[in-house]
């Protein structure tokens, strides 16, 4: 798996430059752009999305916490859940409690 140093570095750019057009944050001329992600697809790079939501104090995950996704019912809010989130941009975390207090408490509790 392929970092932001390998795609700076393939680019011939800083990590700052490519850390500033993927988050859009001042100004990278075009041609620094498109080496940027010339170098991305060559390495087929994909920004680590936790580590995104450490750096902007936000997230695109939402967590859903079910007794059992073996259980029909609990599959199908799951399948839905997923498809709702996923139409506006998010992703599903998903846990499975396995109807046992403590570990409903214990994941609540990352």
């Amino acid at each position: 798996m392929s970092t932001l140093k390998d795609v700076a570095e393939k680019a011939g750019v800083t990590v700052t430059t490519v850390s500033r057009m993927l988050n859009n944050r001042g100004y990278v001329s075009e041609k620094t752009r498109n080496k940027i992600l010339k170098a991305m697809k060559e390495l087929n790079y994909r920004p680590n999305e936790f580590a995104r939501a450490l750096s902007l104090q936000r997230s695109n995950f939402i967590g859903l916490i079910v007794p059992s996704a073996s259980n029909m019912f609990f599959s199908k809010v799951i399948d839905s859940v997923e498809r709702q989130v996923s139409k506006h941009g998010y992703k599903l975390l998903l846990c499975t409690s396995n109807l046992e207090p403590k570990k409903n408490s214990n994941i609540l509790t990352c």
